[in-house]
């Protein structure tokens, strides 16, 4: 398996550099991962660097990140001035208030304007759940909505806000989803055989920080994305 195709190599950290994000680039190049995931403040340098590289590289970046609940319109100049500044890819928080408030009809609305914003610039879009704070009939409410949408991606976790991906919530969601949208994995995701078991599971994007480690067989840290 050439797990790197499947990585989005991760640095999200409040405190990450502009160096970091050039080593990120450098290693997402050299271990030939599918996308480095990052700040929205970095992306116009991320695609700088990427742009002429030998290996394709995606810049994604999150969007209404880690916690989901601004407004519909912040979210949506989020990806457009994201997109203008280079990213290939947007991860988008639900909006977890409306969700527990039970309020569908905004969260349908809400997540209908991003994929459409994200769609009319011709860039693929993710939307994280965050299906660790979610019950089962949330999970399946939103997958409901999702499959309607058809995002490119549901995303598991931000892997901020407690827990994070699982085998249990990847299936759940495949079969929720009827296997028609891709799921990305993300959150505690941290040596090979948790990145495999994820994949064969379903997932056909991990999320994390500790790709190089993956990678090389190793572990990465346990206070990794």
């Amino acid at each position: 398996m050439n797990v790197a195709e499947y990585i989005d190599h991760t640095l999200l950290k409040p405190d990450s550099t502009l160096e970091n994000i050039r080593q990120l680039c450098g290693e997402a190049q050299e271990y030939g991962f599918a996308a480095v995931c990052i700040p929205p403040y970095y992306v116009h340098d991320a695609f700088r660097w990427l742009e002429s590289a030998p290996k394709k590289v995606q810049v994604a970046t999150v969007v209404g990140f880690p916690l989901g609940y601004s407004s519909t319109a912040a979210k949506v100049e989020e990806i457009k001035r994201a997109i203008e500044d280079g990213a290939d890819e947007i991860d988008a928080v639900i909006n977890l208030c409306a969700v527990k408030s039970q309020l569908w009809s905004h969260v349908r609305s809400d997540l209908d304007s991003l994929v459409t914003a994200t769609r009319m610039k011709g860039k693929k879009i993710k939307i994280i759940l965050e299906t660790a704070l979610l019950t089962p009939d949330e999970l399946e409410k939103a997958c409901v909505i999702l499959s309607d949408l058809e995002p490119d991606f549901a995303k598991t976790s931000t892997g901020f806000n407690g827990g994070g991906a699982t085998l249990e919530a990847v299936q759940r969601m495949g079969t929720l989803l009827q296997h028609k949208i891709a799921i990305k994995a993300s959150g505690g995701i941290r040596n090979f055989a948790d990145a495999k078991a994820m994949i064969e599971a379903g997932a056909s994007r991990i999320g994390t920080s500790s790709g190089v480690a993956i990678v090389k067989g190793e572990s990465g840290d346990s206070a990794a994305y």
